[in-house]
């Protein structure tokens, strides 16, 4: 597997991936200048095992929730790249249907169909979502399960490289959870997913496909969906819930992972709080605070065009972005509301 992924035709897939949509970027540019010279540089380092991950750069946004993403280099994403192009079509047959996340025909869309679904064919929802899951994923926990998969040892070495690279990333977000059988040492585990990677968002679904498999199989709870960490189990008895609720506390303790405290089971009459919506059996509406965040994004994407900072077509295509995700819901009203009382003022002329 490892010689197939060092193959060119990979790498150049790979970087073609990488890039769609980002040729105009400054790093990426810089890359295609000189295409065939990167590309058969990544390739010998890659063969002769010299190959190390570059610096991430870090930045922070607001969407509302404030997230610290880490961007590796762009050499280190056409790797990335051509690393999953092997070895996401192993995994991608073991996961469950009704795990959506960064995955082909899923999606946020399709989850929310699945969630509305089954509170139309169920009484009661326990939504829950694991506590700082990209800083708590545990790298010893990780490479044991790709290990099960993944019988290249050359291949596993590339794995451990770019889990490396990323270890510390996260470390301010993350807040100590000793589990039993820790010693003082456990801090010192390496953890964490830099929160932007290719590999990162893949290796999530990976590593809580164990998981899936456990409330499907043992737990048996048939109406269960999963989008990265959010968590959603149906029952139509309350008391099944909160048995549900013990055995994943306990389950998850073997991850590494923890809930946030404050989940209990609730009626679907009451509306799933899910992927920014509220979903109820027969309606979605968007969630108060997201529509806040957009109307405040809108004033500053319409103050950057009228000083000539942006085109309207990179305003309206940013607009149109929004309008299509929110179109999922119930909200004609809120889009009227909101795209329709903003006059886009003339363009400063300089």
């Amino acid at each position: 597997m490892y010689q197939q992924l060092t193959e060119w035709d990979n790498l150049l897939w790979a970087y073609r991936k990488a890039s769609k949509g980002k040729r105009g970027h400054p790093n990426v540019a810089a890359f295609e200048f000189w295409l065939e010279d990167n590309l058969l540089q990544l390739q010998s380092e890659l063969r002769h095992f010299t190959y190390q991950p570059g610096p991430y750069v870090s930045f922070t946004i607001h969407e509302p929730k404030q997230r610290l993403i880490s961007a590796a280099p762009f050499r280190d994403r056409v790797v990335h790249h051509a690393l999953c192009n092997l070895i996401e079509p192993i995994f991608e047959r073991s996961f469950i249907a009704d795990s959506y996340a960064n995955r082909v025909g899923k999606g946020t869309h399709h989850a929310l169909a699945r969630c509305q679904q089954f509170a139309r064919r169920f009484r009661y929802v326990l939504a829950c979502d694991v506590r700082q899951f990209f800083p708590s994923i545990d790298h010893a926990v990780l490479q044991h399960i790709l290990a099960r998969k993944l019988q290249d040892k050359d291949v596993l070495w590339l794995a451990e490289q770019i889990l490396s690279s990323g270890e510390g990333v996260l470390s301010e977000a993350y807040e100590m959870v000793y589990f039993p059988g820790d010693d003082l040492f456990a801090i010192n585990r390496p953890r964490g997913l830099p929160i932007g990677n290719l590999t990162s968002q893949f290796w999530a679904n990976c590593y809580l496909n164990p998981f899936d498999h456990f409330v499907k199989r043992e737990l048996g709870c048939t109406g269960y969906v999963r989008y990265v960490d959010d968590l959603l189990f149906f029952a139509d008895d309350k008391a099944d819930l909160w048995q549900w609720r013990e055995a994943v506390i306990e389950r998850l303790a073997r991850f590494r992972l923890t809930i946030h405290p404050h989940a209990q089971p609730q009626p679907v009459s009451e509306g799933v709080p899910f992927l920014g919506f509220t979903v109820f059996p027969e309606r979605r509406r968007l969630k108060r605070r997201k529509g806040v965040y957009f109307q405040r994004r809108l004033e500053r994407l319409i103050a950057a065009y009228a000083r000539g900072e942006m085109t309207l077509d990179q305003l309206t295509a940013s607009v149109r972005g929004w309008t299509n995700h929110v179109r999922y819901g119930n909200t004609v009203g809120l889009r009227k509301a909101i795209l329709t009382r903003r006059l886009i003022p003339p363009v400063v002329q300089r």
